[in-house]
C-alpha cells in the first residue's frame, strides 16, 4: 500500500507515515455502516458535523480540526479504496470541509464531506457541486483491484466547471481509478494537448472538448444484476397486448443475466409490420434491463461518418451520432434502438452505415474519428426494428436473435382499441369514460374501416379522433355524452380519411 503525503513535504528526511488501512467497498449509498473513512476519535472530540482540512503533521495522515480544547489533528485509520485519491486532492489544495459522521467503537465513522467557504461556519462553498460530482462517480464505481501509481499534475485556473481544464484535471486525479485504462491514459494524453502552447488554439479546442464529453460518462463494468421474471412479464403487459409467443421470447432471451450477469451473446432483432408495437417492446426492455436507452433511425443515416464522427483536421470537426448517444445518456451501459435496420445497407458513395454497425454490435469496442479513444461496448444492448429482414445483410442478421412480431387479429384489435387505445386518449384529454362510448357494431364498424391496415397505429388515431368529435359536442351543443353506432363511426371515419 502506497503511502501519501497530503502536503508534500516529508519532515526530517523521513518518509511519511502512513497511518491508515485500504477497505474495499462497491457499496454505492454511504452511511456509519458503509463510511467513506474512519479517523481516530479516542479523545471523544469529533462530532456530527466537524470542520477542517486534510493533512499531514508529524507524518501522519490526519484530519484538523477545531475542538473544544483547540486544534485537534485525528488520525485517519480507514479509507475505503476509491477515496484515497480525492482525500490526497483535498489536503493538497487545502480545501476546508465539514465532515458529517457517527461515532464506533473503531473510530468516528465519516459518511459524508462537504466543501465550505473559508472563515468556518456551515455556509457551503460555491464549487461544492463539483466536490459532490466527484464523490458520486466514485460511489458509482467499482472498488479498484490494486492501487495505481500517482502521476504529476499541473495547477492552473480555479474555475470549477466539469468543462474546464482545471476541473478536468481535478477530476482525473480524484476519479482516474473509475475509468478504463485505455481512457484513463487517453484523457492524460488529450489534457497535455488541451494544456500545451506548442499546439495551435484550434486543436487545444478540440481536446477540451473532447475530454470533457469523456470524463462526462460514467464508465460502468459490464457486471448486470439479475432480472426478476414477473417483473419483467408485468412490464411487457402494460406496453404489448397478447403477442403471448413473443413475449416469452423476450424475456427468455434477457433472463441469461440471472445466469452469468453479463448480456445476452445476441440483441434482439424485432421484424413486423408497420405499427405492430415494435418501438414499445424495445422501450419496454430497456425498462427491464434498467439502462438508459437512445435511437439511431438508420433510414436517415446515409454517411458512415454521421455514425463516427469527423477527424480533428477539420476547423467543424464534431463527434458522430453513437458518440452522442453515450454522452446524452451519460454512461456507456445502455440500450441502442436501432430502427430500420433494413435501411442501414444504403450508403451513398462515402462507405456503407451497416459495416460501422458491426463494429458496435460485435462488443469489442467502438472508435469514434473525433473522440479517437476506443469506447468499451460490453455494456451496449442492441434492438432492432425492421420491416423486411430480407432487405438486412447476412453480418448483421447474424449478430441478432430474431423475433418475428405478427400483426394484430380482428379480435386483438377490438380488445387493444376498447380496452386500451380509446382510454388513453379520453384519460389524455380529461374525460371521463361514459362521456365517449361506442355501441358493439360502432366498434365493429371501428375494425372493419381498419381490416386492411396492419398494426395498430391507425387504430389510435381513430381513438383520437372520435373522442375529439365528442368532446366537441360536449362542449359546443351542451350534451352530457356520446355514443357512436355504426352508421356515425363510418361518417366520422370516412370523412376523416377522406
Amino acid at each position: 500500500m502506497p503511502v501519501f503525503d497530503f502536503n508534500n513535504s516529508p519532515q526530517d528526511g523521513k518518509d511519511p507515515e502512513c497511518t491508515y488501512k485500504v477497505f474495499y467497498s462497491n457499496e454505492s449509498e454511504t452511511s456509519a455502516e458503509h463510511p467513506i473513512l474512519v479517523l481516530d476519535n479516542s479523545a471523544g472530540e469529533l462530532k456530527h458535523h466537524s470542520s477542517g482540512m486534510f493533512i499531514n503533521p508529524i507524518r501522519r495522515t490526519a484530519f484538523e480540526f477545531k475542538g473544544e480544547s483547540g486544534t485537534v489533528s485525528a488520525d485517519i485509520l480507514q479509507i475505503d479504496a476509491r477515496f484515497v485519491s480525492l482525500l490526497k486532492w483535498l489536503g493538497e489544495n487545502h480545501i476546508n470541509v465539514r465532515l458529517s459522521g457517527a461515532a464506533r467503537e473503531d473510530g468516528y465513522a465519516v459518511y459524508k464531506i462537504r466543501e465550505i467557504a473559508f472563515g468556518g461556519g456551515v455556509k457551503l462553498s460555491a464549487e461544492d457541486g463539483f466536490l459532490q460530482f466527484m464523490i458520486e462517480r466514485l460511489l458509482a464505481s467499482d472498488a479498484p483491484s490494486e492501487e495505481l501509481p500517482d502521476e504529476d499534475e499541473e495547477e492552473a485556473g480555479d474555475s470549477m466547471k466539469l468543462t474546464s481544464i482545471q476541473s478536468i484535471t481535478d477530476f482525473i486525479t480524484c476519479a482516474g481509478r473509475t475509468l478504463p485504462d485505455n481512457i484513463r491514459l487517453w484523457a492524460r494524453r488529450n489534457l497535455a494537448v488541451a494544456r500545451s502552447h506548442e499546439v495551435s488554439a484550434e486543436e487545444r479546442r478540440h481536446a477540451q472538448r473532447a475530454l470533457s464529453i469523456m470524463m462526462n460518462i460514467q464508465w460502468k463494468g459490464n457486471y448486470f444484476e439479475a432480472i426478476d421474471p414477473d417483473e419483467a412479464r408485468r412490464i411487457l403487459d402494460e406496453e404489448l397486448y397478447g403477442m403471448e409467443h413473443v413475449k416469452q421470447r423476450i424475456i427468455e432471451t434477457i433472463i441469461q443475466i440471472n445466469r452469468t450477469h453479463t448480456l445476452p451473446a445476441y440483441g434482439l432483432l424485432l421484424v413486423g409490420p408497420a405499427g405492430t408495437g415494435k418501438s414499445q417492446i424495445a422501450y419496454a426492455v430497456a425498462r427491464i434491463l434498467k439502462l438508459p436507452w437512445t435511437t439511431l433511425d438508420m433510414s436517415s443515416i446515409n454517411d458512415p461518418e454521421q455514425l463516427t464522427g469527423s477527424s480533428r483536421i477539420y476547423a467543424n470537426a464534431k463527434p458522430g451520432i453513437i458518440m452522442d448517444a453515450f454522452s446524452m445518456a451519460g454512461e456507456s451501459n445502455l440500450v441502442f434502438i436501432i430502427n430500420e435496420l433494413d435501411k442501414a445497407a444504403s450508403g451513398k458513395g462515402n462507405g456503407n452505415p451497416a459495416d460501422v454497425l458491426l463494429t458496435l454490435l460485435d462488443n469489442l469496442g467502438f472508435t469514434d474519428n473525433y473522440i479517437e479513444c476506443m469506447i468499451p461496448t460490453s455494456g451496449v444492448y442492441p434492438i432492432a426494428t425492421a420491416n423486411d429482414k430480407d432487405q438486412i445483410s447476412a453480418p448483421l442478421m447474424s449478430r441478432f436473435a430474431v423475433i418475428e412480431i405478427p400483426d394484430y387479429t380482428s379480435e386483438e384489435k377490438k380488445v387493444i382499441f376498447s380496452k386500451y387505445a380509446l382510454p388513453k386518449v379520453l384519460k389524455r384529454m380529461g374525460m371521463h369514460e361514459e362521456e365517449c362510448v361506442l355501441t358493439p357494431d360502432g366498434l365493429d364498424a371501428v375494425i372493419e374501416l381498419h381490416r386492411d391496415t396492419s398494426g395498430i397505429r391507425d387504430l389510435e388515431q381513430a381513438a383520437e379522433h372520435i373522442a375529439a368529435n365528442a368532446l366537441y359536442q360536449i362542449e359546443v351543443d351542451h350534451v352530457r355524452s356520446v355514443s357512436f353506432d355504426a352508421g356515425m363511426v363510418r361518417k366520422l371515419l370516412d370523412a376523416f380519411q377522406a
